[in-house]
């Protein structure tokens, strides 16, 4: 499939790689298993890995360019950039004046030891700059042969329409999963219009409709106020009705879950956080599984979005959510 009107071939499924590595956001992960999990997955044919700057400190990025010497010709690389860190890890706003989007695209290109990215994005909003400056600056590393395609994250429809007036956008990644559903009402409506493609990350809710728990403080779910305390006895519900539905047909409930967001649009690539073979096995199998529009709507009456406890993240992190303006 194309990404977008004016964007790459893509898979129909992209590989998230923030949970992989040291110093994750899901806490630590075998570092030899994550390269094998991507080599597996570019010889199935997944060609899109999402990363960013800001993950694992660069950890990140130093791991997914080891995991692609010698085979940068079958990944297309998507990077985000822009999130201010700490050295205790803190997250301390965000960044995209033009002279730090340079600043920021030198520093990804020598960790992951390639001399371009083939689709770059601001990881949010800098409300202190306007879209048009960031945009244009990565127009300019285009024009410069150091980005191929210029996408967006977690930004609102206002925004979505003022970026794609500077520069052709590809892609939008935002969070978008049976209990986050907050896109379908003016986002996807304006993507279409646009002819700008979604990567769908949170598929699963951060594992929550798989039946994936925080394994610890260091796993950011821990935090995260659909895995807390009320909210997460009430959420189970939600999860067991899945398992229930997954179980009457013969799959598990991720790759229900997975197959519900490509039914809900051809321009919608979900983005799957496999840290192992065996959980991107997992997910590809989902590509089989097509659903009609009765047992579409029977899987939303089943785990309805308004059914859920919780924001999808703290609510200090929501109010500096463009997408949720």
């Amino acid at each position: 499939m194309k990404l977008g009107a004016t964007g790459p071939e893509v898979f129909p499924m992209a590989l998230g790689c923030m949970g992989m590595g040291a110093s994750s956001f899901y806490g630590d992960s075998d570092e030899s298993e994550s390269i094998a999990t991507i080599h597996a997955a570019l010889e199935r044919g997944l060609n899109l890995l999402d990363t960013g700057d800001f993950y694992g400190t660069g950890r990140n990025e130093l791991l997914v360019g080891k995991a692609l010497q010698g085979r940068r010709d079958r990944a297309l690389l998507s990077v985000k950039f822009g999130a201010l860190r700490g050295p205790d890890g803190a997250f301390n706003g965000y960044v995209a004046r033009p002279v730090a989007v340079k600043n920021a695209l030198a520093h990804s290109l020598t960790r992951l030891g390639v001399d371009h990215i083939d689709i770059y994005r601001p990881a949010r909003l800098d409300p202190a700059v306007p879209i048009e400056d960031t945009i244009g600056a990565i127009a300019d590393m285009v024009k410069a042969g150091y980005v191929r395609h210029i996408a967006l994250s977690e930004v609102g429809a206002d925004t979505i329409r003022r970026a794609a007036a500077v520069h052709p956008v590809v892609d939008l990644q935002i969070e978008y999963s049976l209990v986050t559903r907050g896109p379908e009402s003016t986002i996807f409506p304006t993507l279409a219009e646009l002819g700008i493609a979604t990567t769908a990350y949170g598929v699963l809710s951060r594992g929550l409709l798989a039946g994936s728990k925080p394994t610890g403080a260091r796993d950011f779910r821990a935090h995260l106020p659909r895995f807390s305390g009320a909210n997460a006895e009430k959420n189970q519900q939600l999860v067991d009705a899945l398992a229930r539905l997954a179980s009457d047909r013969g799959v598990k409930p991720a790759q229900l879950a997975i197959a519900w967001v490509r039914a809900k649009g051809a321009s919608i690539v979900p983005t799957i956080g496999a840290r192992k073979r065996e959980q991107l096995t997992d997910a590809l199998a989902a590509l089989d599984i097509a659903l009609s529009a009765d047992e579409v709507a029977a899987l939303e009456a089943a785990v309805p979005a308004s059914g859920i406890a919780g924001t999808r993240y703290a609510e200090p992190q929501m109010k500096q959510l463009d997408s949720e303006r």
